[in-house]
């Protein structure tokens, strides 16, 4: 389908240009949130009538979300949740939890404007981009911790997984090292001077028994 962009779409082009989507695209997406018209000749004539007041209006736009954009980068929110030792999340972080924790910090963050990849699913710092506008992105730090003292040691640079990774192979170093140091570990029955001695008498008749049937 032919569309005419009304701001610019990233990997489409610019307001004003006429591309080529898919179908589906054009109609679950560009058209209902008003991003894109139809490229009919009815269309065209709409927008290059009105070309002029959309240009100032997405100027005006941008200029906004830039102003907010200053105040959102780099914003750091904590997030504590639940996880194994493993730091893998019984759940996962998302965007609506992103945009709740923006809130709570008095950024008015749509969820449709926080992108992710893939919802988080281990603790740790993530960086999140948010779309203030289709020609403003920002990012912001998501702290995913168990807890606020973990929180606070992420934001300060501690790597919290590789830390119990490192603590975890020391105490098995540990642990191996007072093994082989245990003295009731079992070694068997070794040989002692008394045992040798013994062992040496019981060996002595039978030389003499023979010496005696020689010399008979």
């Amino acid at each position: 389908m032919d569309i005419i962009l009304l701001e610019r779409v990233g990997g489409l082009g610019q307001i004003g240009d006429v591309v080529t989507v898919k179908d589906g695209y054009a109609r679950n997406f560009l058209l209902p949130q008003k991003k894109a018209l139809r490229a009919n000749e009815a269309n065209k004539k709409v927008f290059e009538a009105n070309r002029e007041k959309l240009e100032a209006e997405n100027a005006e736009k941008r200029t906004a979300a830039e102003k907010q954009g200053s105040t959102v980068e780099g914003t750091e929110i904590v997030l504590i949740r639940a996880a194994s030792n493993a730091g893998q999340l019984y759940g996962s972080v998302n965007v609506r939890d992103v945009a709740a924790a923006l809130a709570d910090k008095g950024h008015d963050i749509d969820k449709k404007q926080v992108i992710m990849g893939a919802p988080i699913k281990t603790i740790g710092m993530f960086d999140v981009t948010v779309r203030l506008h289709p020609e403003v992105e920002v990012t912001v730090k998501a702290n995913v911790a168990r807890s606020d003292d973990e929180a606070e040691l992420q934001s300060q640079g501690v790597d919290i997984l590789a830390q119990a990774a490192e603590e975890e192979a020391a105490d098995r170093a540990a642990a191996g090292f007072q093994e082989e140091l245990d003295p009731d570990r079992e070694l068997g029955e070794l040989p002692t001077a008394e045992g040798e001695e013994a062992a040496a008498e019981e060996e002595a008749p039978a030389e003499d028994t023979a010496e005696g049937e020689e010399n008979a």
